[in-house]
């Protein structure tokens, strides 16, 4: 592999952290609780990874306001336009993943 240096990688995880944001949010008709299932992380770990990140950094950022950086619009107004109820088997599966060790 390539040797890259730690400001061009940063770079790079940056860029693709950014286009999986944007895939996200063009994605709408995919569920939190979907890619919970598949993955085991949503748009709101990313949110929640995103404040722990400017936490660390001492940035003031609110939860609001990270989820409104990965959402592409306040959360409330993404739930309201794209958040389906969860059905019965999405629960069920969610519901088995968290059972399970990690």
């Amino acid at each position: 592999m390539t040797e890259i240096d730690p400001a061009t990688r940063t770079e790079l995880e940056a860029a693709v952290f950014r286009r999986l944001v944007n895939h996200l949010q063009t994605r709408t008709d995919v569920q939190n609780i979907d890619l919970m299932n598949l993955a085991g992380f949503c748009r709101n770990c990313l949110s929640n990874w995103m404040k722990d990140a400017a936490d660390e950094k001492g940035l003031a950022m609110t939860k609001d306001e990270s989820r409104e950086r990965v959402y592409g619009m306040p959360y409330e107004e993404w739930k309201r336009l794209h958040q389906a109820e969860a059905s019965a088997d999405q629960q069920a599966a969610f519901a088995k993943a968290q059972a399970e060790p990690h």
